[in-house]
C-alpha cells in the first residue's frame, strides 16, 4: 500500500492529526491541516506560488532526506510533481 499524501503539498499523511477537515469537522481524505481547513483551502493560491512556499520549508525538508536538494533542485521536482496532485491537475 502506497504512502498517502496530501494531494495539494505532498507532505505525507501518515496520522489523522495532519488531515484537513471538512465543515461539519470531519476529516477531508485528501488534503493536510495546512492546506485544508473547515471545508476550504487555507491559502487561495497558484500551483507556482505553492512551490514558492513550500521552499519555505526546504531545510527541514533536507534534514529528514537522503538526498540535499538546493532551491532550484527543489523547485525543478516540484514543478514536475505538484501537477500530479488532485489539487492541481488540469
Amino acid at each position: 500500500m502506497s504512502e498517502k499524501i496530501c494531494q495539494s503539498c505532498g507532505m505525507p499523511m501518515d496520522s489523522d492529526e495532519v488531515r484537513g477537515t471538512e465543515a461539519d469537522g470531519s476529516l477531508n481524505p485528501d488534503y493536510c491541516i495546512y492546506c485544508y481547513k473547515d471545508g476550504k483551502f487555507t491559502n487561495d493560491m497558484t500551483m507556482e506560488e505553492a512551490i514558492e512556499h513550500n521552499l519555505q520549508y526546504l531545510d527541514e525538508f533536507n534534514k529528514d532526506s537522503d538526498k540535499q536538494f538546493s532551491k532550484d533542485e527543489a523547485r525543478a521536482e516540484m514543478l514536475k510533481f505538484f501537477p500530479t496532485l488532485k489539487r492541481w491537475k488540469k
